[in-house]
């Protein structure tokens, strides 16, 4: 069984992340999903607007993800890596390069970001119709 992990808060669950889901998935046979607890999410200057267990169940819900577990700190992928046998990690090009640390341990792959939409845009977009 090929195993792949991904990392992410995974707010507003969107498109863009359900083609990254998709795409990691075709990776291998089993998808791991490490979402940022809300700990770590204040460590990043992100604050989410689900909580960790409401992104959990609903990352839960999407097919393509098998195991959804916390990402509680920067450093915790190499020990994921080893624990849970991951064969590929697979992360958005945005962070292109900032994770080939990981090749000593697994393949790494860094996928095109879906174009037109983010987190970001969403919650201004969302709040500029508030207006």
């Amino acid at each position: 069984m090929k195993r792949v992990i991904t990392y992410g808060t995974f707010d507003f669950l969107h498109n863009g992340h359900i083609n990254l889901l998709k795409r990691a998935k075709e990776y291998g046979d089993y998808l791991i999903v490490g979402i940022s607890t809300d700990e770590f999410n204040l460590i990043k200057n992100k604050k989410a607007y689900y909580s960790f267990e409401q992104r959990k169940m609903i990352l839960e819900a999407v097919r393509y993800v098998d195991l959804v577990i916390p990402e509680e700190s920067w450093d915790q992928k190499i020990d994921d890596v080893k624990k849970y046998n991951v064969d590929v990690f697979v992360i958005g090009d945005d962070w292109e390069g900032k994770f080939d640390f990981l090749k000593e341990y697994c393949e790494v792959v860094y996928l095109p970001r879906t174009v037109g939409i983010s987190t970001t845009k969403i919650k201004t977009d969302l709040n500029h119709h508030a207006k």
